[in-house]
């Protein structure tokens, strides 16, 4: 028995997964973000370890004889975090979070200290990277500065609280702007660059390695053997492609979640910063991946939601779906930047815009033309996607909570052309990635534990409506490139 601890944004949940692939029982623990300002966005880490113990708790009261069976714990999460200790790790401040906006101006000045960045970190500077949070704090918090002795990835905070030990490993630390990503170790360059030392920093290892184990009073709490082993784990995106078996080359997933990625696993590190494209360490050694990211995917919906009255999502995407493939040329163009954009235009100005409205459009043209920009912003960051000849697209996933509508995957294979496959518990995301790296650190194979899941349903691209698809897009990013200078 393998158990998987997913640390998100607005929840922590724990797997239960057993040899056989099946998984035993899943608890959930809601979380909060703080916005204190505009652009900032924060949590409590100890909110974090009150959830923690809540779904140990609740594992333990309904899948008690299971718990005790568990023989690794693995580890995934958000992304980007930035958790400060001090030299008695204790936590000096709440912990800014990958959607932060406030580190513009660091990130310019990160990328101006460093020209060679892209090349050894993989990646544009960006606001929501732990790095220029740093260099925030160093300017406009230069006491609390002053007591870091050691920052933490969120989930590697969990670690640390669990065993003890300062660890993280390839996939998230890739996030953090100060790893040498081809070489998969700190660059001393980059934490130069923010006034930080290897010393700063936790130990690397694996995914798929032992980092630590469980400490044995904890082990005792949760009605856990003593010597449980903790496995490296994962970065949340890292964590699903594992979960979902996409880590041999030229597989990958699309993700309808609350931000919108496009990931592929590589057996090598291919940047492409230009166009805002991540090149991330993938969970496994020797092995890479690609991403790009738009910051509001899942969320543009639940705005539009609210903000024109529809009952829920189901029925914003059920108003969408009517509108006729002949009568779509005529609806609005919507721009899905609520909260900037990352790929590929990596600019925290950005802004959402509903462009061509008439008395002709009501609520059904409105819902399609927001779910359409939604696809549209996650093309483009497709067409970001660099793999070489001798590494072609072998399989795409859709996965996420908008993948709950057929209707949006196949307007999504319509749109971006490329067969897109269903997957049966694509919904456990990072949990059952987690726990698959605990079962590998724990001796197992991955051909044995990286299995693909059973196919739901496979989504092949329609030829109908492609010109309009494609005559779409096109006034999409003229729309873009018109307003970019206004956003300001």
């Amino acid at each position: 028995m393998y158990l998987g601890l997913d640390l998100g944004t607005s929840e922590l949940k724990a797997l239960l997964l057993a040899d056989d692939h099946c998984i035993v029982g899943v608890a959930r623990a809601a979380l909060t973000v703080e916005r204190p300002q505009p652009l900032w966005s924060e949590q409590a880490p100890g909110q974090w370890w009150q959830a923690l113990e809540q779904v140990m708790a609740d594992l333990r009261a309904a899948h008690g004889e299971a718990l005790s069976a568990v023989r690794a714990i693995g580890l995934s999460g958000q992304m980007h975090g930035a958790t400060l200790l001090d030299a008695a790790g204790e936590v000096l401040r709440p912990a800014i979070l990958w959607n932060d906006g406030r580190s513009g101006a660091q990130c310019e000045a990160l990328t101006r200290a460093v020209p060679r960045l892209g090349e050894i970190a993989g990646n544009l500077a960006m606001p929501g990277f732990t790095a220029p949070k740093l260099l925030w704090v160093r300017e406009h918090e230069p006491e609390i500065f002053k007591r870091v002795a050691r920052v933490l990835l969120p989930k590697d905070w969990l670690r640390f609280m669990l065993s003890g030990e300062a660890v993280s490993e390839m996939s998230d630390a890739a996030g953090t702007l100060w790893l040498d990503v081809g070489a998969r170790d700190w660059s001393d360059e980059l934490l130069a660059a923010t006034g930080l030392t290897r010393d700063h920093m936790p130990r690397l290892v694996e995914g798929s390695e032992v980092s630590a184990q469980l400490k044995p009073e904890l082990a005792a709490r949760w009605g856990l053997h003593e010597g449980v082993k903790i496995a490296g784990g994962a970065g949340d995106n890292a964590a699903s492609a594992v979960g979902m078996g996409l880590v041999e080359p030229g597989q990958g997933f699309v993700s309808l979640g609350t931000s919108g990625v496009v990931f592929v696993s590589t057996d090598r590190f291919l940047p492409n910063p230009a166009q805002a494209m991540h090149a991330f360490c993938h969970a496994l050694p020797k092995r890479w991946h690609q991403m790009s990211v738009m910051l509001s995917a899942a969320s543009a919906v639940s705005w539009a939601v609210k903000a024109f009255k529809f009952a829920d999502e189901a029925a914003l995407l059920e108003a969408a779906a009517s509108v006729a493939l002949v009568d779509r040329a005529r609806c609005p163009l919507f721009l899905p930047y609520l909260s900037g954009e990352r790929s590929p235009h990596n600019n925290p100005n950005a802004q959402g815009a509903l462009f061509g409205l008439t008395h002709a459009h009501g609520p059904a043209e409105i819902a399609y033309a927001v779910v359409e920009g939604v696809s549209f912003g996650l093309r483009d960051g497709f067409d970001t996607l660099r793999l070489p000849a001798d590494m072609p697209l072998r399989e795409v996933a859709l996965v996420g909570g908008g993948a709950r509508s057929i209707w949006w995957g196949q307007l999504l294979a319509d749109i971006f052309q490329v067969p897109l496959t269903l997957y049966a518990g694509s919904e456990t995301g990072g949990a059952l990635g987690a726990a698959r790296l605990a079962w590998l650190a724990h001796g197992g194979a991955v051909a044995e534990v990286c299995t693909l899941p059973p196919v739901k349903q496979k989504l092949v691209p329609s030829s109908e409506g492609a010109d309009g698809h494609k005559t779409r897009h096109a006034r999409f990013q003229v729309l873009y490139m018109a307003l970019r200078d206004q956003f300001r």
